[in-house]
């Protein structure tokens, strides 16, 4: 049989190959001009040193040194290649692959790298936080009604569902770097138009279209960022770089928290242009999207893609510049890249059809490479369910199903119960007035949490104040004048009116309710919503969101610390049945402090699992279906969230049982599958 690689060898300097695969003569073999590099042409760094004379500083502690570290590495992956029957051509890309990332190093590139795609990743989770935050405030600025909440909520998770799959789909057909860049620039803009946006139908829709956009940036940063890291340095990097998460949501709480109460922190243009102070905040939340866009423009493509798709030149060149950029940074400039030979696949994905400019239009040219790409990620989909991942791809589905289902509902629930609370507390102070008669009485205080029953109100004034959750039921006014009144959910029902003047107020004729009018006459009504910065934005909406946030960071050192150590499916499993357990304090969650605390609990813990499924579903698949997989299944991921979220916030002030119970099942059951997965922590990347 022939071989499929021809001259597959890539050489050290000294002479050392990494490894033959064959010796054919037809194939795709990457062969450079680039001459050797001559003996006398060392750096003069090196000149007058006897390297025999240096010695390791580490070899006074017994600590191997690097270089014998990494021999020691492929010796073992040398007798485990020699001791298989078979190697796969995706195993012999893989280990080379590893060997030329061992001799990159691993240095300022991939810290350079970390910062950006972290800012990328920072850009989704203030997507997740912007809406809540900005939700107090925006309801009353648009007068959103309770199903206008509820759909504002669910439509970013909407978007980024569809962008998961979409662009997870896409960046392994055009390129990571190319669809981050695109992602990005989606969100930034989307966010800049959204923040303008005066009309809920405008504003729901750029916010729809913020979340396609920022939806495939997990997808793509995770495997973006593996495609850069040796074996032994992949599970802990791709924790911490989980870190940014947490600090989006931070970032997202702590703005929220100094710009939002501040109403000066706007302009109007008329009555038909506001822009308060939380479309500041909004436009705010684009910064780490912008930082990380800017920042991309000077990183490069991920060469692991090129070599995917037979870019041979642009990956050798990519593979050089980390090289030189890592050991520069490490002061050791006269270290050469030796690689002069790279393999690629023997058989490459289907090319793009396009036509060419005699034979159609661009805009036909257009369209048949778009529906050329469509198929293609359509058939890659497909191919997750294959024989050979098809198990993989439906055990990650039901641990992402399952720990986003969890950790979203319960995202929803606790907020929501402090709301409840807070309602509740409120509601038990609510003050009840029966029979009362006031005559020439003039009101200019305020009104809060009363009920009227029966009154008669006899040539009053109700002049310059506010009325907040204010009803009066069977109640009756004569020659009374309404004038200058800010209301908040304030009611009339079933009272009779006669001779009375509504003056510039916003009590308008939907809020009478079954009353009877006798020359009753409104003047110069406002109608709409106001915002009133003192009670809207309780201090405590941003706290639970900053405490949420920052109780994650000790599961997310602890995980990163110990995913090579003890593997990712114990930190996965155990993870997902301590959060199960954890669930059961939420049957003490009496009061609004036990419910953060024991939300700060759940995160904390709950993070380990996050870390460790976004790690294994990088490593699970190879690089040909990498983005693929991870958009699949972080759109199920998103699809969970909206269920989870809808379902357990309708439980609110009926019961705890339901949602502590479909929390703690779907944990167990997550966490018990995730044990069945194999273990890929010395698993070389595909």
């Amino acid at each position: 049989m022939a071989d499929p690689y021809q001259n597959n060898i890539y050489h050290q300097g000294d002479g050392d190959s990494y490894g033959t695969y064959g010796h054919g003569s037809d194939g795709y073999g990457y062969q450079t001009d680039y001459p050797p590099q001559e003996e006398d042409a060392a750096s003069d760094a090196t000149e007058g040193h006897d390297e025999d004379d240096q010695m390791y500083e580490g070899e006074y502690q017994g600590i191997p040194h690097p270089d014998e570290a990494k021999t020691a590495r492929r010796a073992a992956r040398a007798k485990a290649r020699t001791a298989a029957d078979t190697v796969s051509e995706q195993e012999e890309l893989a280990e080379q692959y590893e060997d030329i990332m061992e001799d990159c190093g691993h240095g300022k590139f991939q810290w350079t790298l970390f910062v950006v795609l972290g800012l990328a990743l920072m850009a989704d989770s203030v997507e997740c936080f912007v809406v809540a935050l900005v939700l107090p405030s925006a309801e009353k600025d648009m007068c959103l009604s309770h199903g206008e909440k509820g759909m504002l909520g669910l439509i970013v998770f909407l978007g980024m569902m569809f962008g998961a799959f979409i662009w997870g789909g896409l960046a392994d057909k055009v390129g990571r770097r190319k669809c981050l860049i695109i992602v990005l620039a989606m969100n930034s803009i989307s966010a800049f138009l959204s923040s303008f946006a005066q009309g809920y139908g405008f504003f729901l829709f750029f916010r729809l279209f913020s979340g396609i956009g920022i939806g495939g940036s997990v997808p793509i940063v995770y495997s973006y960022f593996s495609e850069f890291l040796q074996m032994d340095k992949r599970g802990e990097h791709l924790s911490w770089l989980c870190m940014f998460w947490m600090m989006g949501g931070i970032y997202a709480s702590f703005t929220a928290w100094g710009i939002i109460p501040r109403y000066g922190w706007g302009f109007s243009m008329g009555t038909e242009f506001q822009f308060h102070s939380w479309r500041v905040f909004v436009l705010v939340c684009a910064v780490p999207a912008v930082a990380a866009l800017i920042g991309l423009l000077f990183m490069p493509e991920s060469p692991r893609f090129l070599l995917e798709n037979a870019k041979h030149d642009e990956a050798w060149m990519i593979l050089k510049q980390v090289h030189d950029t890592n050991w520069r940074a490490k002061g050791e400039p006269e270290r050469v890249f030796t690689v002069t030979q790279i393999k690629t696949p023997k058989t490459q994905e289907d090319e793009f059809i396009e036509i060419q400019t005699a034979t159609g239009t661009a805009f036909q040219r257009w369209i048949v490479r778009t529906l050329t790409l469509t198929k293609l990620v359509i058939k890659n989909v497909c191919s997750l369910f294959g024989r050979d991942l098809r198990l993989s791809t439906l055990l990650m589905a039901v641990i992402w199903f399952t720990m986003a289902f969890s950790y979203y509902g319960l995202s929803v629930w606790f907020p929501d119960m402090i709301k409840h609370l807070q309602h509740e507390e409120y509601e038990s102070k609510l003050k009840v007035f029966h029979r009362e008669k006031v005559e020439h009485f003039h009101f200019n205080f305020s009104l809060e949490n009363q009920v009227h029953k029966e009154g008669d109100y006899i040539n009053d004034k109700f002049v310059n104040m506010e009325m907040k959750s204010v009803k009066f039921e069977d109640s009756l006014f004569v020659d009374c004048t309404f004038e200058n009144i800010r209301s908040t959910e304030t009611f009339f029902y079933n009272c009779t009116l006669i001779r009375t003047k509504f003056i510039d107020t916003d009590i308008y004729k939907e809020k009478f309710i079954d009353c009877t009018f006798e020359n009753v006459t409104f003047e110069h009504t406002r109608k709409g919503c106001h915002l009133d910065y003192d009670e809207e934005n309780d201090v405590l909406i941003y706290l639970v969101s900053f405490l949420g946030s920052l109780a994650v960071l000790p599961g997310n050192i602890i995980s990163a610390l110990f995913m090579d150590k003890i593997g990712r499916i114990k930190i996965i499993g155990g993870s997902m049945l301590i959060s199960a357990g954890c669930t059961f304090f939420l049957f003490l969650s009496f009061s609004q402090a036990a419910i953060i605390a024991w939300q700060c609990l759940f995160c904390g813990v709950s993070v380990a699992a996050w870390n460790g499924i976004q790690v294994i579903t990088v490593e699970l698949y190879p690089a040909s279906k990498r983005a693929t997989a991870f958009g699949v299944l972080n759109a199920i991921c998103k699809l969970a969230a909206i269920l989870g979220s809808s379902i357990f916030a309708s439980f609110v002030g009926i019961t705890k049982v339901i949602p502590i119970l479909l929390s703690f099942g779907a944990l167990v059951g997550g966490g018990v599958i995730a044990l069945k997965l194999p273990e890929t922590r010395e698993k070389l990347l595909l």
